[in-house]
Formats: structure tokens, sequence, C-alpha cells
């Protein structure tokens, strides 16, 4: 798979939520890159910050159709977070049901994630 299109294929919530996410971040950092794999698509700056995948392809019992995740150096204190590990840095895994979940609350902490990574 070559481009978030092609990942999300037949998973609107997922092409929506990627849109989304995309449209805001290039406004204030236009040089979020993105790279497709097999499992998610990842947004980078110098470093990876941002990665959504489809749980439904991994998990028989998917609670959302994307999950968002925020690299962080730090813990990001909200219970909207379906879960935060913390294997390195920070990952908060965000379960989105509908792309207008991703607010304002959200779009701060993908730039702020983003600023990290540049």
């Amino acid at each position: 798979m070559s481009t978030p299109e092609e990942h999300f294929a037949g998973n609107q919530v997922g092409l929506d939520t990627c849109a989304r996410v995309l449209s805001a971040l290039r406004s204030t950092h236009p040089d979020v890159t993105v790279r497709v794999s097999v499992s998610q698509v990842a947004l980078r700056r110098r470093r990876g910050f941002a990665y959504l995948w489809a749980p439904g392809r991994y998990l028989h019992h998917a609670a959302a159709p994307v999950v968002l995740s925020i690299a962080s150096a730090s813990r990001i204190p909200s219970d909207r977070f379906r879960e935060v590990v913390h294997p390195g840095p920070w990952m908060h895994h965000l379960e989105v049901t509908d792309a207008d979940q991703v607010d304002d609350e959200v779009l701060g902490w993908l730039r702020a994630a983003a600023d990290a990574a540049g």
C-alpha cells in the first residue's frame, strides 16, 4: 500500500480521520510526511509522532474503526485515551469512531507532538 486512501479503503472513518489530521497538521507543519505500511499510516517530521491504524485488521472485536496513536515525551493527562503505554516515548491510543472526535484538543496534542518530532 502506498497511500492513506489505499490503506483505509473500505474504512470511511479511517479515511475521514486521516484527511482531517493531515489537513490540520499541514497548515502548521507543512513538512509533515506520510509513510504508509501494511499495518499503519505514519506521520513524521524528523521522526514519527503519530500513527493511524485499523484495529479491525488485528482484533476480532475492535471497538473503533481507527486508532490514532500519538507519541509524546511525557504522559498526556486525559481520560479520552483507550490506552497509554511507555515503551520509549509515551504512546497514547485514541479510539476514533467518528472523524469529528479529532477536535481542537486532539489537534493540539498532535501539533505538540509534531513540534517535538521536528
